[in-house]
Formats: structure tokens, sequence, C-alpha cells
């Protein structure tokens, strides 16, 4: 397999709930909620970088399109790293996403390794860690 990943989906149990999240609180620029005319297609893109995509994706939808049982989310199945140029940028954002409603599950600290972390979940139990890494250069 090549890695050609474009995008990353995400689901939610309330697509308002998590558009309103990601748009109005995290500031993540989306057209909104499209697909709402397909039965279980209605989905929100969201552009994270150049060819990837986040997508939020209703659970329900996401388990009729597999045809498998519903399962209780857990903050311990993924973790989406967000990298940034800073310590204060990792202050920052842990902040932002505190303020949009986000579970801090662990206030930045330093790493064992040498770097700065923090670690929130979103509505839907999604961990995201904001970490700044001294040996990675971030480029806008």
């Amino acid at each position: 397999m090549k890695p050609r990943i474009s995008v990353i989906t995400l689901g939610v149990d309330d697509l308002n709930r998590a558009l309103q999240f990601y748009r109005d609180g995290l500031g993540l620029a989306t057209e909104g909620i499209i697909g709402e005319q397909y039965d279980h297609g209605a989905v929100v893109f969201i552009d994270l970088q150049p060819t990837l995509k986040l997508a939020l994706w209703p659970r329900a939808s996401i388990i009729r399109e597999l045809g498998i049982e519903a399962d209780s989310p857990s903050p311990s199945h993924a973790m989406i790293s967000h990298n940034v140029s800073s310590r204060d940028e990792v202050d920052s954002v842990m902040d932002e996403a505190a303020a949009a409603g986000a579970q801090v599950l662990k206030p930045a600290h330093e790493t064992f390794w040498g770097g700065y972390a923090g670690y929130f979940c979103d509505p839907d139990q999604h961990v995201w860690e904001v970490v700044w890494n001294p040996d990675w250069v971030i480029s806008d």
C-alpha cells in the first residue's frame, strides 16, 4: 500500500454538535453539512492541509455502511496529533479547545522526550494531542 491517505473520518453522535465544535469552536474552515439529500449521506469535510481532509460522519451512518454492531466510543481507540511550532502555541490551542467545550484530558506539560504536549477530547470522545516537538520545524 502506498501512503496516500487523503481523508481521516471521525464517527460522531451529533453532526450539528460536531460541526459547531470544529467550525465555531476551533475555527476550522468548512462548507458545513453536505450530502443531506442522501439517506445516511450527511457529512462535514474540513480541509486540514493540501490533499488532507477531516470528515465528520454520523456513527449511525458508518454502522449502516459497514453492517456492524454499534459499540461504545473510547478515547483509547485512536489519537490525532496536531503539531505546532512552539510551547506557547500548545497552550493557546489547548485554551481554544477548552473554550470550545473540549474535555481536557491532560493539561499541557513537559514530555519525557523533551517536547511539550496536552490532550483533549472532542464532544464525541476523539482524543487530540497538541504537541510541540523541538526537533521538528513546522511551516505554516
